[in-house]
């Protein structure tokens, strides 16, 4: 595997069947299969999933299914960097308020905690769909919230990163309320597309804060669709992120395939993605 290849990882349940037919959840009846499936394609990172549904049963969260992940992580030498919290999105602790926001805080300081404890650096909270901020009291306690975590974000190695529908300008002005230490963003270039930003003006405007890369294409106001057949200029987006300066990975969030054959397009998709980064730093 080449160093470019090395960079280039999934999202969680992108190798298993689809979980009563959504396009992203956590594979429970095939997560453990996942690893050496990668390994088979050559992926040698993995980004793990957590939705609210069932979260204190993740393996993630339990001390035993942790001990199993470190296991299946060095037999098929994987890495698993970043976390989606899907659970975030589904049940935002922003929007929720008195005993209910608190068991949401829970969730959140468990999520954080588990990760420290595996290693996984990177937890991207998604603020769209039913995340998304929506109001300034919405704003105020997520940052509250956050800013009180710094410390032991800090202690625990683990970086909060936003995946997010604001405007680029709107974004920076976001981030930069946030210490570069402990929070960063998460850029989604097929979000981004379908939402009509131009990469060139997002990148400009927050390129030191990027952290994680998703590697997607979208219609433009529609849904994922396979590289390359959709709005996002992925060859463009990805040349401007490396030129910023960005060494970090790059997440297959790519569109499901229709057949039950998860690997080949996925293998594609890496190949495809190597190249664009490869044929910017000839």
């Amino acid at each position: 595997m080449t160093a470019t290849g090395e960079r280039i990882g999934f999202m969680q349940g992108r190798l298993s069947a689809l979980v009563n037919g959504k396009i992203q959840a956590f594979p429970w009846s095939e997560w453990r299969e996942e690893f050496p499936r990668a390994r088979a394609l050559g992926l040698s990172r993995m980004e793990w999933t957590i939705d609210q549904d069932r979260l204190r049963e993740n393996p993630l969260t339990t001390e035993a299914g942790r001990s199993e992940i470190e296991r299946l992580i060095h037999e098929h030498s994987l890495r698993i960097r970043s976390l989606t919290g899907d659970c975030f999105m589904q049940a935002p602790f922003w929007k929720a308020t008195g005993q209910t926001r608190e068991a949401l805080l829970a969730d959140l300081d468990l999520v954080l905690a588990s990760c420290s404890a595996l290693g996984i650096e990177f937890a991207v909270i998604p603020l769209v769909d039913n995340g998304k901020l929506e109001t300034p009291d919405q704003i105020q306690v997520l940052l509250g919230a956050l800013l009180a975590r710094a410390e032991s974000l800090s202690k625990q190695n683990v970086k909060i990163v936003f995946e997010s529908d604001l405007p680029p300008a709107e974004l920076a002005a976001f981030i930069a309320r946030l210490p570069a230490e402990n929070f960063g963003i998460n850029y989604d270039i097929g979000n981004s597309a379908a939402l009509g930003y131009d990469c060139v003006e997002e990148i400009a405007a927050y390129a030191p804060r990027i952290l994680n890369v998703h590697v997607k294409d979208r219609l433009r106001g529609g849904t994922t669709v396979p590289l390359g057949t959709g709005a996002a200029e992925l060859a463009r987006a990805i040349g401007l992120i490396e030129k910023s300066g960005y060494s970090g990975q790059y997440i297959l969030q790519t569109a499901r395939a229709s057949d039950d054959d998860h690997s080949t397009p996925l293998r594609r998709y890496r190949d495809m993605t190597v190249r664009w980064i490869e044929d910017i730093n000839q």
